[in-house]
């Protein structure tokens, strides 16, 4: 039986899931800049304070090592803190506390020390707030053993996602592209959760495969319907959570395809691109047409200048030209 569902925003279904969780269980509470009467930054938190009050809606000070630091104890005692950054750029102020505490305790502790704390932040370029608000740096917390992170592109993959993650008895750094806040799609309605490690196919095809994380669901898919027309069918896939990955989704889909571009909003080098792109070498190798190719951010600071920032940003018009070229 399908579950109900009406239309929203990702904005919509994160603070969906934020009363919910909080309502389901009295553990949860949630703690940032301004989140209180304010809503945060991006108004996800919008309500939150008016419903369950200042002991479990903590507006805090502009200290984000003290944020997580305090969220990390609270995890440790048995609450389950959310905790807001407003941008992700900003985790790096908080890095002690997030790769050497919170996804290092359980694992110390041989498994006596469980730490249910989840990361919440706005991530990606595109609104113009230059190179120390933009960042899309998932990369770096894939690299730590002992954190989950994950990558929501739709309302739907938002709540779901958030609803698993403050369940989850480890560190989860839950990324939020800031220009799909107000991307709307269907939100399921009730206890609705998804599991990790479960990708999902957006698009069915047989001639190439994109691989997205986030943000760039929505060139691919714009990029896969203009080749289409061109009688090139593609199969969108977005890994939803990137670790843990579904390799197995994504070399099934390369073995049937033959041809594979991956797409991240994180830099190029050294990347999310990088790391799937390589599994996807070695669990298909033998059934590729050509090497898996790669598209990310460009390796620079990330400009102020709308001309120079959109060039940094993958879009559809280079999909389709990549596309075309593994396709000649």
């Amino acid at each position: 039986m399908s579950t109900p569902e009406r239309i929203g925003t990702i904005r919509e279904a994160i603070n969906e899931a934020l009363h919910e969780e909080m309502r389901r269980d009295e553990r949860v509470f949630v703690m940032g800049e301004d989140i209180g009467l304010a809503g945060g930054i991006f108004k996800i938190t919008a309500g939150l304070y008016q419903e369950f009050g200042g002991e479990r809606v903590r507006d805090t000070p502009i200290a984000e090592a003290g944020i997580v630091g305090l969220a990390v104890g609270a995890a440790m005692t048995g609450l389950r803190p959310v905790v807001e950054i407003m941008f992700s750029d900003f985790t790096t102020l908080a890095s002690d506390q997030i790769v050497n505490q919170a996804a290092k305790l359980r694992y110390m502790t041989a498994g006596q020390c469980k730490i249910p704390l989840v990361i919440r932040t706005a991530m990606g370029a595109g609104r113009r707030a230059a190179a120390q608000h933009s960042q899309s740096l998932q990369a770096w917390y894939c690299h730590i053993p002992g954190l989950k992170v994950i990558m929501p592109s739709t309302p739907e993959d938002a709540k779901g996602l958030l609803k698993t993650a403050i369940r989850d008895d480890n560190p989860v750094m839950f990324l939020e592209d800031k220009m799909t806040y107000n991307q709307k799609g269907p939100i399921p309605e009730g206890d609705y959760t998804i599991p990790f490690g479960e990708a999902r196919i957006h698009r069915y095809g047989s001639d190439a495969t994109i691989i997205c994380t986030s943000s760039m669901l929505y060139p691919s898919l714009e990029a896969a319907e203009r080749l289409a027309a061109e009688g090139i069918e593609v199969e969108v896939i977005d890994p939803r959570s990137i670790s843990p990955l579904d390799e197995k989704t994504l070399v099934q889909s390369a073995v049937k395809t033959g041809h594979v571009l991956v797409i991240d909003e994180g830099y190029q080098s050294f990347g999310v691109t990088a790391e799937i792109a390589a599994r996807v070498m070695q669990g298909a190798f033998d059934y590729l047409d050509e090497p898996v190719r790669r598209l990310g951010a460009a390796d620079v600071p990330i400009p102020f200048a709308p001309s120079l920032e959109d060039l940094t940003i993958p879009n559809a018009d280079r999909i389709v030209e990549i596309i075309r070229e593994m396709r000649a």
